[in-house]
């Protein structure tokens, strides 16, 4: 049911205004003269049935607009919607400063906070009779709540509630009172501000806002002085719109917290920074799913690994519950444990599927594990049920790789497959997660194409030999979503492969013997003067000088020697052994246990790396040429 404001003009309020009966004046000195008892009128059945029929309708369908808030502003706008000007001519709604959530012990002495302000819009028709004479306001009123130029109101923002006070004794009692009664006389100053009143015949009705547990705010509804009075069934009305707004109000504040919880836990399981591993440029976005649905289990993930791969994964947990985002957060760690093993991407997909196993019955996800090599220019891929990834190569060609689908995560029992494509220098990958491409006014494979040529457009744009920028790119990426498509969270994966070129890689092969660390830095010299950076020879040969007879030492097959030059130099020496060297401090009648801390002081990073064949130890020196 919708309310039309009436006019002013034959308005016909919620409550007839009762007939004003005027006593005949007795002149001075007079005898009083007996009159005869004129019995009232009989009230009409008819039109007081009316009348209740009007008020029954009026609170249902404003309890209705109250409801359908989903935010507290909603909830507040829908109050005074509701009452501006069928119930009353202007409102105050006063709330806690803060609003308590949940169980939390409330404060005394509490503070009230004027929320939100509605009064009747005063036009030109707003005459009497329609005659052209403004309609009448004591000044008093019209400054501080009927003002029409202003809006904002300029009572007091806020209320301080004095324990043992007149306001606080009000809001104690919960219902609603006029405003000409004793309390409310005294606490509307204490609310509106020490300087600010309800003037003389206009009139009031203060109502508590009391939720579940305790009263969180007061209502203030005013009626001019031309507009029929308040009656005692108005308080009834009045108690109605207070008690539903306020539980309503407990409700959204709870949902609010909620929601901020669940979107905390979500965001803070996602990486807060993309490393930046060599050859690949990263990019990411995530948005969170509409108010009805807010909380999901997508992820993504860029997990450096040895040589200088790096590994890119995205998911999706089924659901949205905070349940769906913690799972998520347990197999975004199992994978980055799997990844710290160097597992090929299948089997990395095979142990999330037995996590999920673990975790419960019916806990599953999908998953996509991709290793890129940018010594190689490849790319292996495994699916677990998750939309297939888009290749946007430099000349403009989006293609939707071609990459056997698999089962879920959870379904238990299935193989999954691993392929391995060209990864071509300036090409881009973009990993994403069903949000983005299906909703309820596409399916999946629609979007996906009309994701694909939104990515071709988008290349058209920067010309055949340049790469659209990444952060833009996924900008672009995300307008593909139109209006309805906002069901589900989205997580999007964004790589550039710049790749490494195969002149700024060295590559040896090692024999554990003795001779071996003196043979990696005769062969170091002659790479770096290859590449013009002698003046470096001194620092890398001390160090490959330390890490090779570290591994040596302990290797039983040969050992691997790889330089790379990027914007730094990389040194990685690989053998067999799977024990991780450790940083001490050595005595000063220790003979060794100073290479690591040579190496910890000289190379800008280092790191060792456990592999299913052995380690990887590896460090940086900036490349100064």
């Amino acid at each position: 049911m919708t309310e039309h404001p009436p006019s002013h003009e034959g308005r016909q309020p919620l409550v007839a205004r009762p007939q004003e009966r005027t006593r005949p004046r007795q002149e001075a000195g007079a005898s009083a003269v007996p009159q005869p008892a004129v019995p009232a009128p009989a009230p009409d059945p008819v039109a007081t049935a009316r009348r209740e029929g009007d008020r029954l309708r009026f609170v249902g369908a404003a309890t209705r607009r109250i409801a359908r808030g989903i935010d507290l502003d909603e909830i507040v706008l829908g109050l005074c919607r509701a009452t501006v000007p069928t119930f009353s001519d202007a409102i105050l709604v006063y709330l806690r400063d803060p609003l308590p959530v949940g169980d939390e012990r409330p404060v005394s002495p509490f503070v009230l906070r004027l929320r939100r302000t509605d009064r009747l819009r005063l036009t030109d028709d707003d005459t009497e009779g329609g005659g052209g004479i403004p309609l009448q306001f004591s000044e008093g009123l019209r400054l501080p709540i009927l003002d029409p130029q202003s809006d904002v109101m300029p009572a007091a923002e806020l209320c301080e509630v004095r324990s043992g006070g007149a306001l606080s004794e009000v809001l104690r009692g919960v219902r609603p009172v006029f405003g000409d009664s004793a309390a409310a006389r005294a606490a509307l100053p204490e609310l509106l501000g020490a300087d600010r009143t309800v003037p003389s015949g206009h009139r009031a009705i203060l109502a508590p806002l009391r939720g579940r547990r305790r009263v969180i705010g007061a209502a203030v509804f005013l009626r001019r002085p031309d507009r029929a009075a308040f009656e005692p069934n108005d308080l009834l009305v009045a108690a109605q719109l207070a008690t539903h707004t306020a539980l309503g109000i407990d409700k959204a504040v709870l949902y609010g917290r909620e929601a901020y919880i669940a979107d905390e836990l979500q965001r803070t399981m996602l990486p807060e920074n993309l490393p930046q591993p060599t050859g690949v440029r990263l990019a990411s976005r995530y948005l969170p799913a509409a108010e009805t649905a807010r909380v999901g289990g997508d992820w993504y993930d860029a997990i450096p690994l040895p040589g200088s791969r790096v590994a890119l994964v995205v998911g999706d947990v089924m659901g949205h519950s905070m349940t769906s985002a913690a799972i998520m957060g347990q197999l975004r760690t199992t994978a980055q444990t799997l990844a710290g093993l160097d597992l090929p991407p299948q089997e990395v997909l095979h142990h999330l599927d037995e996590q999920a196993q673990r975790l419960g019955t019916d806990r599953m996800a999908t998953c996509l594990y991709a290793v890129y090599d940018p010594v190689s220019h490849r790319i292996t891929i495994a699916n677990a049920g998750h939309p297939p990834p888009i290749l946007l190569h430099l000349g403009g060609r989006a293609e939707v790789l071609r990459v056997p689908p698999g089962a879920p995560i959870g379904v238990g029992g299935v193989d999954f497959e691993a392929v391995e494509l060209d990864a071509p220098a300036g090409a881009t990958l973009l990993l994403y997660t069903d949000g983005l491409v299906e909703s309820r006014l596409r399916d999946v494979w629609t979007g996906i194409e009309q994701l694909r040529e939104r990515l071709a457009a988008t290349a058209q744009l920067t010309g055949p030999d340049h790469s659209p920028p990444l952060e833009a790119l996924c900008d672009d990426v995300l307008d593909v979503l139109g209006p309805g498509d906002r069901d589900d969270d989205i997580a999007l994966l964004a790589a550039r492969f710049d790749g490494i070129a195969p002149s700024d890689v060295a590559y040896w092969f090692l024999e554990p013997e003795d001779a071996a660390p003196g043979r990696a830095r005769r062969l170091a010299r002659r790479a770096l003067a290859r590449w013009d950076l002698e003046e470096l020879s001194d620092s890398v040969e001390l160090l490959i000088s330390e890490v090779v007879t570290n591994a040596v030492r302990y290797a039983e097959r040969p050992v691997t020697l790889r330089l790379l030059r990027t914007d730094v130099l990389r040194c990685e020496v690989g053998d067999d052994s799977p024990q991780l060297p450790r940083q001490r401090r050595a005595r000063d009648t220790d003979e060794g246990g100073r290479g690591l801390f040579l190496v910890n002081r000289l190379a800008r990073r280092w790191g060792a790396t456990r592999l299913s064949t052995g380690k990887v130890v590896w460090f940086e020196i900036p490349a100064r040429s």
